[in-house]
């Protein structure tokens, strides 16, 4: 496995608690964040609680994950046979380079220099765009908010709403400066908005001759690709262009139209609060006359099989993209997408991205404690990834890293202070003679707000509070010893 695999890293990508601190900074992002994460929160409540059945569905989903994933070589196997029935043709990707290789050779050779494209997770993974423009393509995204996150020169900040940072009035300058043809008088009503985008866009389709799609699910038994979308932009992609390139996550596969089934059910009321997707568009390679008459699959690995080889965090490749973490996540809600560094963001992208990417660089370390381990993101994951569990396993991993190169010096030394003043009565108590007058000093009356140097990571959060004036030995040495004076049998 190439060292680079898994996400690209975005420009200036710092550590979670750095670029948080930034993030942070933003009051009107953060008031955005909130109204909307909340709003989409309560949508998918309700949809959920109409379902008696909603917890079967959930285990359901684990079950048919967890089995696809035990035999992803087989199903695997078995989606290519039948992609290749239909009259598609199929490519394997190990990593980003390759798949980026493979999709700029297929638009090369066309002869376009001009590709449409349908919302998608992994060809933000890929960097693909970056990719196509530095050799002379351009590719054009048709998602309204990923648009909006294409004109802006941005990053996306979310997993189904990737231009949630940015409120209306925003986005109505935004199409003004950027978009062509764009009124001097446009509103900023998502009506109005979403209207100048598919004016603006609806030539781009009919003069399109390629388009790029990720899949949200991929058919094993009969090669069908599946994606769900809630503008009418994908199926615009999916028809009308002579070349369909789909590049999809090896992950991506599930095993029958009736696994299938489940997910249809299972990802519109977790990740838009809807009954159903308002357009879910299946194609099956090739048909003469109808839709793309050359149909190309990528199937992309990037870190999956890393992932996949961990008996603990392999369960995040269940992952549906369906967002519901993010939205009850209290981190996200304050920090927003941009802090993680990566096109996964919130707690999925806080257990997914260190997967895929490994542990060598700072960033990817710091994520796994991008997180209060409060549960809800579990609580509400239509395929029970258990986030909690997989952070902890892989902060027990950042740890080893750390210890094993060297890292955190400061810590360790501390740790192992404390574990030989503890562990010996003699130093214990000296260090509770000298230690107690000496914090007395050091907290005032009303605790540490501010401790120095490494300290200051403990006091940004939280206070140290004031020490007792007396230690528990101390207080209790005085109790026993007025019982005993009086002649009483003492306590035990």
């Amino acid at each position: 496995m190439s060292p680079a695999t898994g996400p690209v890293r975005w420009p200036g990508a710092q550590p979670f608690p750095q670029a948080a601190a930034v993030q942070l900074g933003k009051a009107e992002q953060r008031a955005t964040l909130e109204r909307v994460t909340h709003q989409i929160r309560a949508k998918r409540a309700a949809v959920v609680a109409e379902r008696d059945d909603w917890e079967d569905l959930r285990r359901a989903g684990e079950r048919i994950k967890d089995r696809t994933l035990r035999h992803l070589d087989s199903y695997l196997e078995q989606a290519e046979q039948a992609l290749v029935r239909a009259g598609a043709i199929v490519h394997w990707a190990a990593d980003a380079a390759q798949a980026n290789h493979i999709v700029h050779r297929l638009v090369r050779d066309t002869g376009q220099r001009e590709v449409v494209k349908v919302k998608s997770m992994v060809t933000a993974e890929i960097g693909l765009n970056e990719y196509l423009a530095d050799r002379g393509i351009t590719a054009i995204e048709t998602d309204l908010a990923e648009l909006i996150v294409q004109l802006g020169d941005d990053l996306p900040s979310h997993i189904v709403v990737p231009a949630i940072h940015r409120n209306r009035r925003e986005i109505r300058d935004l199409l003004a400066e950027r978009m062509p043809g764009t009124p001097a008088d446009l509103g900023d009503s998502p009506a109005e908005l979403a209207a100048q985008a598919r004016r603006h866009l609806r030539e781009t389709f009919l003069r399109a001759r390629v388009a790029v799609s990720g899949a949200n699910f991929v058919v094993a038994e009969t090669g069908t690709l599946v994606v769900v979308e809630s503008e009418g932009n994908g199926r615009m992609c999916l028809t009308l262009p002579e070349r369909l390139i789909t590049v999809v996550g090896i992950e991506k596969v599930v095993p029958t139209f009736a696994d299938l089934e489940v997910f249809l059910q299972l990802l519109p009321r977790s990740s838009t609060g809807e009954r159903m997707n308002p357009y879910t568009s299946l194609w099956t390679g090739v048909k003469p006359g109808d839709g793309p008459q050359q149909v190309h699959v990528v199937f992309l690995d990037n870190g999956r099989t890393r992932a996949l080889a961990d008996p603990v965090g392999r369960q995040a490749l269940r992952c549906i993209r369906c967002s519901a973490c993010l939205n009850v996540c209290p981190v996200y809600e304050r920090t927003g997408g941009h802090a993680y560094g990566s096109v996964y963001p919130g707690p999925i992208g806080a257990i997914l991205t260190p997967q895929l990417r490994g542990l060598g660089d700072r960033v990817d370390r710091s994520l796994p404690y991008a997180s209060s381990l409060c549960g809800a993101c579990f609580e509400v994951c239509p395929v029970r990834i258990d986030i909690p569990r997989v952070l902890i396993h892989l902060r027990a991993k950042v740890v080893d890293h750390e210890r094993s190169h060297g890292s955190n010096l400061v810590e360790r030394t501390a740790f192992r202070a404390a574990t030989a003043g503890l562990g010996n009565r003699a130093l214990y108590q000296v260090g509770l003679r000298v230690g107690l007058p000496l914090a007395h000093v050091v907290a005032g009356q009303d605790g540490v707000r501010d401790l120095p140097s490494v300290g200051g990571r403990w006091t940004q959060s939280r206070d140290v509070p004031q020490p007792p004036r007396q230690s528990f030995r101390a207080w209790w040495a005085e109790q026993t010893r007025g019982e005993r004076g009086s002649g009483g049998e003492g306590l035990s």
